[in-house]
């Protein structure tokens, strides 16, 4: 083999020999950075013991990093776009790895706050490409299926920190174990480093430097902060605090728009195309399906971490085996959904909010009526049923989403819509913890606390899965068809 054939060349759209070698490789590290969404939750009591400080003062070790996280993920998007997808995963990979190394290794709390801040930033520079790099490198079928495996790795990272997370606190003990929670990044992160260069291929530049939008990177990062830094500091009285930045994101918000449209206007490059909400054939329906979709879905993981250790007594690496069943059925549906999309299109999509919403609400009513030494035990079976639906909502709404979406803005398009994800992932965590903890008080029973926080979740699944029966319908009236009228065909003109 000669020399020259084992260096990344510049892509073929969908004839690369190496593109499903590529993209386990690059789903490898969306994984890693998920998974630190997580897994750092059950590592606070150790961070405590091991620091000497209290609850409140590890806060923003959790929330830091899901804050600049979702700050960073359209400015990555659009970095990606403009200068390479392989180019910016590998150094924001490298940084990722660089600050865990930096968390894992701090002395003091305050430095593991800015490590933890700078963990999310480079976090969100990577994860928008492995949406782009999957719009560039797959056509038609195969592009469904590769979203499903994006999918099935968005499904398990959220479901699997908190038992990877109590498996390694379990191995290192205390007082330190804390600090593997990161420093298991190192030789993960540079094995992934070392086979990207191989293995990934080069996408094209599109851009210059100059060409950024930096007014529109400071604009939209202004009005995401505005929104997320109250939501994210909820469990300490941060909406009570800081309701006024709300406020303050509207003008923010119309500022930014009014910005991107004159620099379309100018014939200049936007941080994000309006188009993308306003010529884009079920972009705007599917960037609001899956932003709801996550208030309920992400926002149960942290009632059930509260009620399954503190009142059902289950250490965090129990609570978290507890609910595999859940984050099991979703890698399966995830891969067989993103196989089938392109036949059923949103009739996937539609089924899988409603098999969620049935899973969940059996949950709800089995927190009531079984007792506290059988529920877990009960809930199994309608945890899967409700992770079978809630892979098969992820990964098709995501390739109906980005079907019709140009590769150009295949970066910024994927970051918006995991913003979105990121946003709804805040706001409903926030919403069903004060649920659980208001019914809770109120009533003097968790399990009936528990029950009402499912049930917030379920109804809103049901929002989303009206949203997803709305556009279907308006696809059906103005189509004339079920679906899409070629799903393979309108994917391979998105590149032009």
């Amino acid at each position: 083999m000669s020399r020259a054939s084992t260096q990344p060349t510049e892509y073929e759209p969908g004839t690369d020999p190496r593109r499903w070698r590529a993209l386990v490789v690059t789903l490898a590290g969306g994984f890693m950075i998920l998974l630190d969404v997580s897994i750092v939750t059950v590592a606070i009591p150790s961070i405590q013991q091991g620091l000497g400080t209290s609850e409140s003062g590890v806060q923003w070790v959790v929330s830091g990093y899901p804050l600049t996280f979702g700050l960073a993920l359209v400015a990555g998007g659009r970095l990606g776009d403009a200068f390479g997808r392989r180019n910016m995963y590998l150094v924001a990979l490298t940084g990722f790895v660089a600050t865990s190394v930096f968390a894992g290794l701090a002395p003091t709390l305050t430095l593991l706050v800015v490590a933890r801040l700078l963990q999310g930033l480079v976090a969100g520079l990577v994860t928008p490409q492995n949406g782009g790099l999957i719009q560039d490198l797959f056509r038609g079928a195969e592009r469904g299926r590769a979203f499903g495996l994006l999918g099935a790795t968005i499904g398990l990272s959220t479901a699997a920190g908190p038992v990877i997370g109590g498996f390694i606190l379990g191995v290192a003990g205390e007082p330190d174990g804390w600090r593997w929670v990161f420093l298991v990044n190192l030789p993960v992160g540079l094995l992934t480093i070392a086979l990207a260069l191989l293995l990934v291929p080069r996408t094209p530049r599109r851009t210059t430097r100059a060409d950024i939008d930096y007014g529109g990177v400071l604009l939209l990062g202004l009005t995401v902060l505005c929104v997320l830094f109250p939501v994210v500091l909820s469990e300490s009285d941060g909406i009570r605090r800081f309701w006024w930045l709300f406020v303050v994101a509207l003008p923010l918000g119309w500022a930014f728009l009014r910005w991107e449209r004159r620099r379309r206007a100018a014939a200049r490059v936007p941080l994000v195309d309006t188009r993308l909400f306003t010529a884009t054939p079920g972009y705007p329906s599917g960037a609001t399906i899956v932003a709801v979709y996550f208030c309920g879905f992400a926002g149960i993981w942290l009632v059930f971490a509260v009620y399954l250790q503190s009142d059902l007594g289950l250490t965090p690496l129990e609570s978290g085996l507890a609910v595999t069943p859940f984050s099991l059925g979703s890698a399966v549906s995830s891969w067989v959904a993103g196989r089938h999309v392109d036949r059923f299109g949103r009739r996937v999509t539609i089924t899988g909010l409603a098999l969620a919403a049935v899973g969940l609400g059996a949950v709800a009513l089995l927190g009531v009526t079984v007792g506290r030494e059988h529920l877990i035990w009960a809930i199994q079976f309608p945890l899967l049923v409700a992770g079978i639906g809630g892979g098969a909502v992820i990964s098709p709404n995501t390739t109906l989403t980005l079907a019709c979406v140009p590769d150009r803005m295949a970066g910024v398009a994927s970051g918006v819509l995991q913003t979105g994800q990121r946003i709804g992932t805040a706001v409903g965590t926030a919403l069903l913890a004060a649920v659980f903890h208001a019914v809770a008080s109120a009533a003097g029973a968790p399990a009936f606390g528990f029950a009402v926080a499912m049930l917030v979740a379920v109804a809103l699944i049901l929002i989303a899965l009206a949203l997803a029966v709305a556009e279907r319908r308006g696809r059906i009236g103005n189509h004339g068809n079920v679906e899409l009228e070629n799903f393979s065909s309108s994917t391979m003109t998105s590149g032009q």
